[in-house]
């Protein structure tokens, strides 16, 4: 009979704490002053005039691919790329100047052919080609996954994955080299709740490539916003 009352009284102190937090992962967070979020906000709706730019390298370098493989596989570069690209033409501040040779030699060849009369529209490129004024790289410098997980009696497991990815934005003057250079760090976060009596698997949560375009886009908004502050103090742009 003591047994008895001894299991039920284990039983209801079970119960009564089933809100009790039984363990948790935490991953320390920290983000330096440069990287913090800035609105970029204040600096769209521009109109006035375009700084003609090159860029030269965007993407991710290969000491971030020998760490993290799966980005390679993914072709997640390419993507930065592009979202890097169209982020800053939707900023309406910058033209673009090609920066590939095959496509330059293409247009020396088609000068050419005009001024020796062999075609039958003429081209005269005197004067209006655009020379950039900034040589720009974009870079991706950390990328970062961290897991933080909570197991509960009352609500079971929670997880959240962090992941983080720094850019670094650079211009270089094309006369005179010196750099107006950026950061940001941008963060996207995936969450997951079970049950313990779920029959889910608690593996790790897979790779999620939307994280890194998120990731991607909050890193630009800080890393833009600090470089257009930067011109508007150095006179480069009026607001």
């Amino acid at each position: 009979m003591k047994n008895i009352i001894l299991l039920f009284a284990i039983l209801f102190s079970v119960v009564s704490v089933n809100a009790q937090k039984v363990g948790s992962t935490k991953t320390e967070s920290y983000v330096a002053d440069f990287e913090k979020k800035k609105d970029i906000s204040a600096f769209m709706d521009y109109e006035g005039p375009q700084i003609p730019i090159q860029i030269l390298k965007c993407g991710i370098n290969d000491e971030v691919y020998e760490m993290y493989p799966e980005l390679k596989e993914k072709r997640v570069g390419l993507g930065v790329a592009n979202i890097s690209m169209e982020y800053l033409e939707n900023l309406n501040r910058f033209k673009f100047t090609e920066d590939k040779t095959e496509i330059k030699n293409r247009m020396v060849k088609q000068f050419q052919a005009s001024q020796a009369g062999i075609s039958e529209n003429k081209l005269d490129g005197r004067g209006k080609i655009n020379l950039a004024k900034y040589f720009v790289t974009i870079e991706v410098y950390d990328y970062s996954i961290s897991e933080d997980e909570t197991i509960n009696l009352k609500d079971g497991v929670k997880d959240n994955l962090v992941t983080r990815l720094g850019l670094q934005v650079r211009f270089t003057d094309a006369e005179t080299a010196t750099v107006i250079s950026a950061s940001g760090l941008g963060e996207a976060k995936t969450s997951r709740e079970l049950t313990l009596l779920n029959d889910a698997t608690l593996d790790p949560i897979k790779f999620n490539q939307s994280t890194i375009s998120i990731a991607t886009k909050k890193a630009l908004d800080i890393a833009c916003a600090n470089i257009i502050d930067r011109m508007i103090k150095k006179g480069i742009f009026t607001k």
